[in-house]
């Protein structure tokens, strides 16, 4: 099977910018008071909710199904090894073979069988501006009105990220302008899931676009339902770097994912451990890449060799089982019913897994305290 390609990194320029985004911190208002209907996946107070008003953390994983179409059980794999999601390539079919309506259907019923919530995306967008072969947002929402029908009456399971790292290192200012169009386009058409906006810069926003425009982003949206996603690479290389940014959205009550991140890559080596822990400590939700099928020379950012669920990677290894990993952060959507993967359900000893990990066991004993009563942390001396 063909190695799909991942993408063109930061370029010398954006990559000597990154060192000084810390810097360039301007400070917007916090959202409007207006919020989305309570219905579905939706974002209120610049939290994830479900329908019944619980909150909903991401802890997930990337997978390349545009590209590997035959690898039909890595959703269940995924699922099995604890993630409450999984972030589902597709194609519009302006670079790679399109995914008609009825295979999002099949995969949504996938991740509903499973027990994951679907973050569906367009990834022939990434790198537009810089990319010849990248498709337009405005392309990626034609796409999405298209498979309009697979979409409707999914909005508890389905989140629509519409498209994949929507501009490179050139012509990123235009940003902003087309993520609006792109998300009034759906609305209009009547697709009424919460959405996803990836950042400019191959999704790294070393230059802060999605950063300083996020707040009037958010207020295009007549739901007022978009979550943004950041994609932590290299210019993540730091701590500092990535608690300034989540805490930024986080401070101004905007929406935040990290909807892709790594333990190394060729642009630089990431923090994976302060992605992890900051995103474990704010509430934030993360989306690993990848579960498998990496190739153009990253192929160390598989988590599993050659769709083996049974064989991780180190990286996989730290992902799922390391501290702040899907092993002891990650709770199942309540859509689905207690109990199984993560967080959330039932111990053997008769009390709930606490829904917000070791965050809610300050003496480190395994034990915490939520809703007036006592949880156990998953995997802590406590589970028994």
């Amino acid at each position: 099977m063909t190695k799909s390609p991942r993408r063109t990194w930061l370029t010398a320029a954006g990559s000597a910018l990154a060192g000084i985004a810390g810097l360039l911190l301007p400070v917007f208002g916090t959202a409007g008071a207006a919020q989305a209907a309570d219905s579905g996946i939706h974002v209120s107070n610049g939290r994830v909710y479900e329908a019944n008003g619980r909150e909903f953390v991401m802890r997930g994983v990337n997978h390349a199904h545009a590209w590997y179409p035959g690898e039909t059980d890595a959703i269940a794999d995924i699922a099995a090894k604890g993630a409450n999601t999984v972030r589902v390539v597709l194609s519009s079919g302006d670079r790679w073979t399109r995914t008609s309506a009825a295979q999002v259907a099949s995969i949504i019923g996938d991740c509903k069988a499973n027990k994951v919530i679907c973050v569906l995306e367009v990834h022939d967008t990434t790198g537009y501006g810089e990319d010849g072969a990248a498709a337009s947002l405005d392309q990626a929402a034609d796409y999405w009105v298209g498979v309009k029908n697979a979409l409707q009456g999914q909005e508890d399971y389905v989140v629509v990220n519409i498209g994949n790292e929507p501009y490179g290192n050139s012509g990123y200012t235009a940003w902003t302008g087309a993520t609006k169009n792109a998300v009034v386009k759906l609305r209009n058409a009547g697709i009424e899931n919460a959405l996803m906006v990836d950042a400019p810069n191959w999704g790294q926003d070393w230059s802060n676009t999605m950063r300083n425009n996020a707040a009037s982003v958010f207020a295009s949206d007549p739901r007022r339902n978009t979550i943004f996603s950041i994609h932590m690479y290299g210019v993540y290389d730091t701590a500092t770097e990535v608690q300034d940014y989540l805490s930024h959205f986080v401070n101004n009550k905007l929406p935040i994912v990290v909807g892709e991140f790594g333990d190394n890559h060729s642009d630089g080596n990431p923090d994976e451990n302060a992605i992890m822990a900051t995103a474990r400590s704010l509430r934030v939700g993360y989306l690993g890449w990848s579960w498998s099928g990496n190739g153009s020379g990253v192929e160390y950012l598989d988590m599993a060799n050659g769709f083996n669920a049974g064989s991780l990677t180190a990286w996989g290894n730290r992902f799922f089982n390391g501290t702040d990993g899907i092993s002891t952060t990650s709770t199942r959507a309540t859509i689905f019913g207690s109990g199984g993967g993560g967080e959330g359900g039932t111990a053997p000893n008769g009390y709930p897994y606490c829904a917000n990990g070791s965050a809610s066991d300050p003496d480190g004993d395994g034990w915490g305290w939520e809703s007036n009563r006592s949880c156990v942390v998953r995997g802590s001396a406590a589970d028994h």
